[in-house]
């Protein structure tokens, strides 16, 4: 079979990224950062949109350079439709539309929820194990909380997600809270390796079934830091640390405890685990933990395809492309699209 070169593009939110894949190796990735919003606490959408403006045909040429081909090899070029900030998805998809049909190659549209999950399924190497079908993904980020249980290449089922706040959001406003830069979960999860997970004791909503809540994880941790800077305003400064290890075991905690009982009601055999947060050092420790205990195989996506990246668009792309899965010019993006 003839080797199928795919350039991916994904801007849902504020990186913008080009990767190159052969079949199902990448071949570069390349993302562009926007440090712009660091000042506004968070990412301000239309900030957004004109740095993808600025970066999108850079960091393309960046891509096909890197992996030493022409366009003109390209076999068919993917973006991100959804979901996503709508200005952040309109530039990569006209940008995308644009150059697809000025290369008369095919366009293909892909989920970025969907994108996460297949992350897994991009090779290094001809011995780097995949996850085998059906499995269970714990898809865990700043916009999104999901476990999914993935049928194949192109059947997902959401079994349970957040019912408000993401995870990733709820790290970022406790960061937020303490005064902490954004973003903050990173520098929470940092922090919390030299505190005591126990010192304080916060809660996580009850919500039946598979379902999340991370608003009331919140709202406790905040009412808690006004009693006591209340009574000590150098609380949050004295006892960072603890704080940090306290609200990250609570919010670990909750999402392990719903995923052990997702894999033990589908009975599958491999537990993936995806999406920005999954870089935190707890979650991922306590993830291969569980699997340990379970006997479950573990899949955690290197670090480089954790967080919003373009060689997950590619891949996603690749085993579409190989089932005849193209997208439309007329096709918009959509902010909200479901998995």
């Amino acid at each position: 079979m003839k080797d199928v070169y795919i350039l991916a593009i994904e801007s849902s939110c504020d990186d913008t990224s080009a990767a190159v894949l052969r079949n199902d190796r990448v071949l570069s990735n390349l993302i562009a950062n926007q440090d712009v919003h660091e000042q506004f606490g968070g990412v301000v959408p239309e900030l957004a949109g004109r740095a993808h403006q600025r970066n999108i045909i850079p960091v393309v040429d960046r891509a096909l350079k890197e992996a030493e081909l022409e366009m003109s090899q390209i076999d068919a070029v993917a973006y991100t439709r959804g979901p996503g900030l709508l200005g952040s998805l309109l530039v990569g998809s006209s940008f995308a539309k644009s150059l697809a049909l000025g290369l008369g190659k095919p366009l293909i549209e892909v989920n970025h929820m969907q994108a996460h999950i297949m992350a897994h399924f991009i090779k290094r190497n001809d011995y780097d194990p995949i996850p085998v079908f059906p499995f269970l993904c714990l898809t865990v980020s700043g916009g999104h909380t999901q476990l999914v249980h993935v049928h194949s290449d192109s059947r997902f089922e959401v079994i349970g997600q957040t019912i408000d706040d993401a995870a990733g959001e709820a790290f970022d406003k406790a960061a937020k809270i303490m005064g902490l830069p954004y973003p903050g979960g990173p520098l929470m999860d940092k922090l919390a390796k030299d505190g005591d997970s126990q010192k304080f004791k916060f809660t996580m909503p009850r919500v039946d079934g598979f379902d999340f809540s991370f608003s009331g994880l919140k709202t406790n941790f905040l009412y808690f830091l006004k009693k006591q800077t209340a009574e000590n305003p150098d609380f949050v400064q004295e006892n960072l640390n603890d704080l940090c290890a306290s609200f990250q075991h609570t919010a670990v905690s909750g999402l392990i405890d719903k995923l052990a009982a997702a894999a033990a009601s589908t009975g599958v055999e491999d537990l993936a685990l995806a999406g920005g947060v999954s870089a935190n050092s707890l979650l991922r420790s306590r993830f291969s933990k569980l699997c340990a205990e379970t006997g479950k195989r573990a899949f955690i996506s290197p670090m480089a395809y954790c967080t919003d990246n373009a060689a997950m668009i590619g891949i996603t792309a690749y085993y579409q492309f190989l089932r005849g899965d193209f997208g439309r010019m007329d096709s918009v993006p959509s902010a909200r699209m479901q998995l």
